[in-house]
């Protein structure tokens, strides 16, 4: 979580508007590569490395545990089915996959759809629900007309009229999700869907899962900023991750946190903005009004036991922002700190479920 993901992104899957602005600290990621690798952190120690690209973005596994080397091809060949299989089913840059064929669907008609996207749309759908629509999965469009969507910057900021007609296919109820029959209904002909803030998640999820499932207790996952650690590390620790201090200009760690079977997503608005005319548009579309939410310098920080749900919880926090996101928070008994820049400095926000702990302000900067 040092790190925004606001770098160069494959067009495999849309630059979201939630893009999440996190990086484990300590996880190496290796741009490109595919195989996995050992890291001797301490003699006879081996910690199991494996990193790749899935869902235009990157990711990296670390296990750590003695495996011979058939157990570590399986472990390869497993990360590779579990993000492979999330990303041919929700890719919004593949025609073929079952995303894009449900956003050219253009019908209220019923629409078959696999167990797993029915999954995903069912967790959305619960904290759009919760968060009284401050997630939304179909807000694509928005995002597009604002200039942060693959079409790129706008010369404008789009019209009344613009946003109307837009709105009239936006809203996470204009997709029915029908679990028994196994279908998605849209009730809104040119509705569309983009799972960007909730997938890549979800695919941490599957990893872990299948990781569980070989037998391999201390692990932790990353995709994309996205992360789950599963077990403790085998020195009896529990694996550690750095929060980013929501700055502009230099990126530093604010605070570490520990986790243990848990995951922690993070979403803030001070790495992906643009100014025009003098007014500086934040990133984040806020689905209720059609517009960016202002931009604070700001960021709000999720741990749950799921990743999905942590990556959907902290876009949404990040959308009602850090007086009515922390209320909500605390009513829902959501784990987030909210983190505000401030003419002092910088301001922490805790609910009662986030787990207190680490250090403040670190000093170990960075340029941008």
């Amino acid at each position: 979580m040092t790190s925004a993901s606001s770098g160069p992104r494959s067009p495999m899957w849309r630059v979201t508007t939630w893009a999440k602005v996190l990086l484990p600290v300590g996880i190496v990621i290796l741009m490109g590569l595919t195989v996995w690798r050992v890291v001797l952190t301490e003699p006879g120690a081996p910690v199991h490395e494996y990193a790749g690209v899935t869902m235009g973005t990157t990711y990296a596994v670390k296990v750590d545990a003695r495996l011979t080397a058939k157990q570590r091809k399986a472990i390869a060949d497993t990360i590779e089915q579990r993000l492979s299989e999330v990303d041919g089913l929700m890719s919004t840059y593949d025609t073929t996959s079952e995303l894009s064929r449900f956003n050219r669907h253009e019908s209220t008609d019923p629409f078959i759809v696999s167990s797993l996207m029915l999954e995903v749309f069912a967790t959305a759908r619960e904290v759009s629900e919760r968060s009284g629509g401050a997630f939304d999965v179909t807000v694509a469009p928005l995002v597009d007309a604002w200039g942060f969507g693959p079409p790129g910057r706008v010369a404008a900021a789009p019209s009344e009229t613009h946003l109307s007609t837009l709105r009239s296919g936006v809203g996470y109820e204009k997709v029915q999700i029908d679990r028994e029959a196994g279908t998605l209904v849209k009730t809104h002909p040119q509705t569309v869907a983009d799972l960007s803030a909730v997938a890549k998640g979800y695919g941490v999820d599957r990893v872990s899962s299948a990781l569980a499932d070989l037998g391999i207790g201390s692990f932790l996952v990353e995709v994309g900023g996205e992360i789950k650690a599963t077990g403790m590390k085998r020195d009896g620790t529990p694996w550690r991750v750095g929060i980013e201090r929501p700055d502009t200009a230099m990126r530093a760690v604010y605070r570490g946190v520990d986790l243990i079977d848990e995951a922690v997503a993070t979403s803030g608005d001070y790495r992906n903005f643009y100014e025009h005319h003098g007014v500086r548009y934040a990133h984040i579309i806020d689905p209720r009004t059609a517009r960016p939410i202002p931009y604070a310098g700001a960021s709000v920080t999720v741990v749950h036991a799921s990743a999905a749900m942590a990556d959907a919880w902290a876009t949404a926090l990040s959308v009602l922002g850090p007086d009515e996101g922390y209320d909500l928070a605390e009513r829902e008994g959501v784990a987030a700190l909210f983190v505000v820049r401030t003419d002092s400095g910088y301001s922490a926000h805790a609910t009662p479920a986030f787990r207190q702990g680490g250090e403040p302000e670190s000093s170990v900067r960075e340029p941008v």
